[in-house]
């Protein structure tokens, strides 16, 4: 039903039903130009050619006719009933200029690709895959519904053709779908979603599942009474609320203006602006409530959306309704159960009453009704005239027309990529403006897919210059993530891992200029952190090259607690001072202590090229004891203790410097991989796989050789007879009949010669086996067990072999009769033979 336009606090404008004054306000808004977003709208289609068509699309059959009459019928009593209402969208002209009922338009189709198996999928592939053309006027049902298969063809339409498409895929999935022709806003005309937030950008909403309470004991220890003031709380937490809600109101009158600010004017053709939607109505495939999908979008949204001011007519692949129900303010008090007839009127009677979406609302009719509609002959809708839907897996991976799609949101652009059209693998771009011209951009995210290096996504902050990577498993340095300025060692950075695949349980490593800070995971030494503090850069020669290394000045390591050893020799803490020379010690802490066990150790000088090194003395040692009554350590054990954690040090430094080669390796790669990017490519690709493709091709190749090779070894009947006459060029028909009485007599003779062989086979086996009998009738009183058990198996297994020769005697004697027969229209049908024998 046409909708009154809604009074705009800047200008009001009022739209009646009069379809005049729609008329005159048509021709006064003439010079309004519409400029919707340029990646949306699609090119002129291209011309159908007619002689490709079938003949469903070209011509009506006569059930077809018979449908466009009574569309007609009903167009005309609807006219005269609702003069002031607008013409109903029934019977368009398809792309060959044919008029078709809008119904027989619809193709259920379920195709074989599992996204589109779903509501989800169909209206994702549908939005993503077609190009939008628009009504020209917008305010004006089309002239022309092409067929699925045409717009799918040419990935281009309107909203009408989307809707079609749409709702052909999801009937095929098994969901009660229609499509819908009504009014909703300008934006969703013209698919401007510039004024809308970008789903990517949208926080997902995550299940907060309460943390189950701790049960209290009766006798538990009571916590320390608090000493703090009720009254200086309540104040705190009053000034609290009271700088909230100031903060609040500060922050909704800052939206509010935005939001008038970013108003868009008034439009006169508010409620006037045709559009064509799908619903879904629940009861199948679970669907719990009715929704509506904007084909040009894929978006769901609930039927009491203010995006939807009217509705004229829906219809699907059984019938067609009209609404009855007042429009004026939306569609927020509409119900869509199709059979109630005091709100919606259909086109054919006996379709109606099996498609309702509330069954309460059936009643059982009375007597009398029952026989008026036994006595109604049922009209079925045509079937569709529509080939079958095909997509290829080709084109269901390009996905976009031209392989890429962009959409521009508010302070947002999207840019969606077909896979391995980009060389690096881009699949997804959204760029985040600051700004609403979108002219300074603030955050750049990248996704990909196929990539070699198992690179997922990117993000780059323009403002920090700071880059963010995913990864997915299957690097060979398992790098999960990593944070950086710039791929310059040395400089700061994270890098996350996957720790279960990497030997050290290597999970994050943290650099600074002068700090690396390592976490590890499930290690057999139960180390968990290391923190290296290093100083300025000094030159070191290393192999004869002259190289600038950070020195090491404090290495820190963690250790959880190994219960195979006492608390109190278990080391929970080391430090290394190798600026300083010495190492700390600490112990994990014991059960029933507050304070931990720990030693110091001083390094003893290392020998110079003038002084002898350093011996070791007790008072190079301090430290802690817990317990006062354990024995102290000897001086050997301080010693011995002293050299494991030197040599532990120089393992530690070796690991360091290994660390700082893995980062210097991993850049390094990285940088390669940016530069030069590999795309993986399945094995079942042979489109793109090179080397499938030859394989494939020499499969093919080699499949025909052995065919052509099997038509060589074939033989030719007559060639061993053209033999001994000659090989003759021409055949006479004496020659003829002398080539088929010598061939007949060949095959009689071989038939002949196999009976003869299995006739000879079965008196062997029977002479064979009288013979063993009488051996053991001459020889039975002195045979063992064993003996007797051999000639038993012999004569069942000669006996068996006897049977089977004489069941194929049988068998050859019935079948060579036929054979001979076979023969014969052989040699009659031969290209040779036939001119002469006929």
């Amino acid at each position: 039903m046409e909708v009154l336009a809604e009074a705009d606090c800047e200008e009001d404008v009022t739209i009646t039903d009069d379809e005049e004054r729609a008329r005159d306000l048509e021709s006064s808004l003439s010079n309004i130009r519409i400029s919707p977003t340029v990646t949306h709208i699609a090119k002129p289609r291209p011309q159908v050619t007619l002689s490709k068509c079938p003949s469903s699309y070209k011509e009506n059959t006569s059930q077809e006719k018979l449908m466009l009459a009574m569309a007609e019928n009903f167009r005309q009593q609807y006219a005269l009933l609702y003069p002031d209402h607008k013409a109903l969208l029934l019977c368009p002209v398809n792309e060959c200029g044919v008029q078709k009922f809008v119904s027989t338009t619809l193709r259920s189709t379920l195709l074989p690709y599992p996204e589109l198996y779903d509501w989800e999928g169909c209206a994702s592939f549908v939005a993503d895959y077609l190009s939008l053309e628009l009504l020209d006027p917008p305010f004006e049902l089309p002239k022309q519904l092409s067929s699925p298969t045409w717009v799918l063809q040419t990935q281009r339409g309107t909203c009408f053709d989307f809707s079609i498409v749409l709702c052909s895929l999801l009937l095929g999935a098994g969901y009660n779908a229609y499509c819908v022709s009504g009014y909703t806003t300008k934006e969703m005309c013209l698919l401007d979603q510039s004024r809308q937030e970008c789903p990517l950008l949208q926080p997902q909403i995550q299940d907060k599942t309460e943390e189950p309470k701790k049960p209290i004991k009766k006798y538990s220890v009571k916590p320390p009474r608090d000493l703090h003031s009720n009254f200086e709380r309540r104040q705190e937490e009053k000034q609290q609320a009271e700088a909230e809600a100031a903060e609040l109101k500060k922050q909704l009158d800052a939206e509010r203006l935005q939001k008038e600010r970013e108003r868009p004017p008034p439009d006169p053709l508010r409620g006037l602006r045709v559009h064509c939607w799908v619903l879904v109505l629940s009861g199948n495939r679970e669907v719990p409530e009715n929704f509506f999908i904007d084909p040009l979008t894929g978006k769901s949204y609930s039927t009491t959306s203010e995006n939807f001011l009217g509705i004229e007519s829906v219809w699907n692949h059984q019938n067609y309704w009209v609404n009855k129900q007042d429009c004026t303010f939306g569609c927020n008090e509409m119900t869509f159960d199709l059979g109630d007839l005091s709100k919606w009127e259909y086109v054919l009677c006996g379709q109606s009453l099996s498609i309702i979406s509330d069954p309460k609302t059936l009643e059982e009719p009375e007597d009398e009704e029952e026989e008026e509609m036994d006595e109604l002959k049922v009209f079925e809708m045509p079937p569709s005239w529509v080939t079958k839907i095909d997509i290829s897996p080709s084109d269901m991976e390009m996905r976009y027309p031209g392989g890429m799609k962009v959409i521009q949101y508010r302070k947002a652009k999207l840019e969606k990529f077909a896979p391995y059209l980009l060389k690096d693998g881009l699949v997804t771009k959204l760029t985040i403006y600051k700004d609403l011209d979108c002219t300074q951009a603030s955050t750049i995210k990248e996704w990909f897919k196929h990539r070699s290096d198992h690179l997922d996504d990117r993000e780059l902050h323009t403002d920090s210059n700071v880059t963010t990577e995913h990864f997915r498993p299957g690097r060979s340095d398992a790098l999960k993530y990593h944070r950086y300025v710039t791929l310059v060692p040395e400089t700061e950075r994270q890098m996350d891992f996957y720790s279960h695949i990497r030997t050290d349980g290597l999970a994050r490593r943290i650099e600074k200029p002068f700090e690396m800070t390592e976490t590890f995971e499930d290690r057999t030494d139960f180390l968990f952190y290391r923190h290296v503090v290093y100083g300025n850069q000094v030159k070191v020669i290393r192999a004869g090259e002259a190289l600038e290394q950070r020195p090491l000045q404090r290495v820190e390591e963690q250790f959880h607690r190994d219960h195979s050893k006492p608390a109190s020799k278990d080391v929970a803490e080391r430090i290394f001072m190798l600026s300083d020379r010495w190492i700390q010690v600490t112990f994990h802490l014991e059960e029933d202590r507050i304070i931990p066990a720990w030693l110091n150790f001083i390094k003893p000088k290392e020998a110079a090229d003038s002084q002898k090194a350093q011996a070791f003395t007790p008072q190079m040692v301090s430290g802690f004891q817990v317990d006062p009554s354990t024995k102290p350590y000897k001086n050997l054990q301080l010693y011995e203790m002293l050299v494991e954690l030197m040599r532990e040090e120089e393992n530690v430094e070796l690991c360091i410097r290994d660390s700082e080669k893995e980062v210097r390796s991993i850049l390094s790669s990285r940088e390669k991989e940016d530069s030069n990017t590999d795309l993986l490519i399945s094995i079942y690709n042979p489109t793109r796989n090179e080397t499938a493709r030859l394989h494939m091709e020499e499969k093919e190749r080699m499949a025909k050789e052995k065919k052509l090779r099997q038509k060589e070894k074939e033989l030719d009947l007559l060639a061993p007879s053209q033999v001994r006459l000659g090989l003759p060029e021409a055949l006479t028909r004496q020659d003829a009949l002398q080539l088929k009485t010598d061939c007949l007599n060949e095959f009689k003779q071989q038939l002949f010669n196999k009976a003869s062989l299995i006739q000879s086979r079965i008196e062997k086996e029977t002479e064979e086996l009288q013979k063993k009998q009488l051996w053991y009738q001459k020889n039975y009183l002195t045979m063992s067990n064993e003996d007797e058990d051999d000639y038993l198996a012999y004569c069942s297994d000669t006996m068996f072999r006897i049977h089977v020769l004489k069941m194929r005697l049988i068998r050859h004697k019935e079948r060579a009769p036929q054979k001979y027969l076979t023969l014969e229209e052989k040699l009659k049908r031969h290209p040779r033979l036939a001119s002469h024998l006929l």
